[in-house]
């Protein structure tokens, strides 16, 4: 791959709070997998999947499992509501991460 200063052509490059965001993006939604994150977010899989074991402190390429998500009970609409409240943050941290993106 041909380099300027270092640094392979074509690479791109994320201000770390971009970085911590779609991390923290991707832990706020359990049931998602890294591609679709990835995919919402324009980033390379591999790329996010690099920034999670960074900010959990393993270097990238090292394989292990994912940590176990944690479930709260309560009656169907207590439950409802706090789906609704969390897709709400969810939306709202993507649509805050977009707009940085796009500065």
């Amino acid at each position: 791959m041909v380099q300027e200063n270092g640094v392979p052509v074509g690479m791109k490059h994320y201000p770390a709070e971009f970085k911590a965001d779609a991390v923290a993006l991707y832990r706020s939604r359990p049931g998602a997998t890294i591609k679709s994150v990835a995919g919402d977010l324009g980033v390379n899989t591999e790329t996010l999947r690099n920034w999670i074991r960074a900010a959990d402190g393993r270097r990238p390429g090292a394989h292990s499992a994912p940590p176990a998500a944690s479930q709260t009970g309560g009656d169907a609409v207590q439950a409802e509501l706090a789906a609704a409240r969390k897709r709400i943050r969810e939306l709202e941290e993507e649509r805050d991460i977009l707009r940085k993106a796009a500065r």
